[in-house]
């Protein structure tokens, strides 16, 4: 299996960010440290993405998202006191009445929270992980049957038009409606990540074409919080299309399998023509980025890969979350083993 990445990861250097007195979690040794025990691992068919341009970002992101995300650090550098990084001070909220131009309110209007910050190198660093998984979506076109963009940031919590939860572009979003090809082709988004991809159900909450499947925990004790719960079933001509199971405080390898043989069981009634995998290494035991806490071990990790791989689909996996760094490694090699 052919994994796609890009060094261009490391220009959004968050190592020396704090917040809440906290170190950032999403950093860059997130990537390096799954690299490395990939190729330990016998991964050594690795390849730079493509180019692949704007246009694919612009089916799933409005422009002026965009704009902002290319903008808006420079933007910042003319504020006093100015720092390494950029972060959301003032949100538009629910009764907010105009839209002012000043760095912090253009933050504040396309962010949903604070744990999406900036620095120079974030919107490099986001445009060539959106370019990872679309050129592993090029591979899956071509009739490889599984491939794996090490995508950093991740994608997950964005949505068409803001960013949160250190989320600037939505990969797997963005890889999906690509694999469409602008035909109504049908592709399963299952997400595994700890925590709720509301970013890519509100995308395609409303799409019949696109079926969103997301094991996390439950929102009443974990972020995002106003997403994610079971009675989420899509709206319009999509209503019925997304399927969340949330899951408990505590999960272990057993609870989750079981929970994770009813999506797929779901994914297969739905009969699409691609899987897209929003792979989170954080519902590990001991992940620090998390509020309450799964327990699911390697060999849980092993069990997940190998009943994905086992519905034959053409599959893409794209990186989302996974943040306690000395088990990253080998939780991610033992669940991509099953692609191989």
């Amino acid at each position: 299996m052919r994994v796609w990445f890009s060094e261009r990861h490391r220009r959004h250097a968050t190592d020396p960010i704090r917040f809440h007195d906290e170190p950032y979690a999403e950093v860059p040794a997130r990537a390096e440290r799954i690299r490395t025990a990939l190729l330990a691992g016998g991964f050594t068919d690795w390849a730079e993405p493509a180019d692949h341009g704007q246009a694919p970002l612009l089916a799933v992101h409005t422009p002026g998202l965009l704009e902002f995300l290319q903008t808006i650090y420079p933007a910042s550098r003319g504020l006093r006191p100015a720092t390494a990084f950029f972060q959301a001070d003032t949100f538009a909220t629910r009764s907010a009445r105009r839209r002012s131009p000043h760095p912090w309110a253009q933050v504040g209007y396309y962010a949903f929270d604070i744990e999406a910050p900036f620095l120079e190198g974030t919107w490099e660093a986001a445009y060539w992980s959106a370019q990872c998984a679309l050129s592993a979506a090029d591979a899956v076109l071509a009739g490889e049957c599984a491939a794996y963009a090490l995508c950093r940031p991740p994608g997950h919590h964005a949505l068409a038009d803001q960013i949160g939860g250190f989320c600037y572009l939505n990969n797997a979003a963005i890889a999906a409606r690509y694999l469409q090809q602008g035909r109504p082709t049908r592709v399963a988004i299952l997400d595994v990540d700890y925590h709720h991809g509301n970013g890519t159900q509100e995308i395609f909450y409303a799409d019949p074409t696109v079926f969103f499947v997301s094991l996390h925990a439950h929102p009443d004790i974990e972020y995002p919080f106003f997403w994610g719960g079971a009675e989420e079933r899509g709206e319009g001509p999509g209503a019925g299309f997304n399927l969340n199971l949330p899951l408990p405080q505590g999960t272990g390898d057993a609870e989750y399998l079981a929970a994770l043989d009813q999506a797929l069981a779901a994914i297969r009634d739905y009969a699409p023509r691609y899987l897209v995998v929003s792979l989170g290494l954080d519902i590990a035991q001991g992940d620090p980025a998390s509020l309450a806490g799964f327990a699911v071990t390697t060999a849980g990790f092993r069990a997940i890969g190998e009943r994905i791989a086992a519905l034959e689909l053409p599959t893409l996996i794209v990186q989302e979350g996974g943040y306690r760094l000395d088990t990253l490694g080998e939780n991610a090699v033992a669940f991509l083993r099953a692609f191989r």
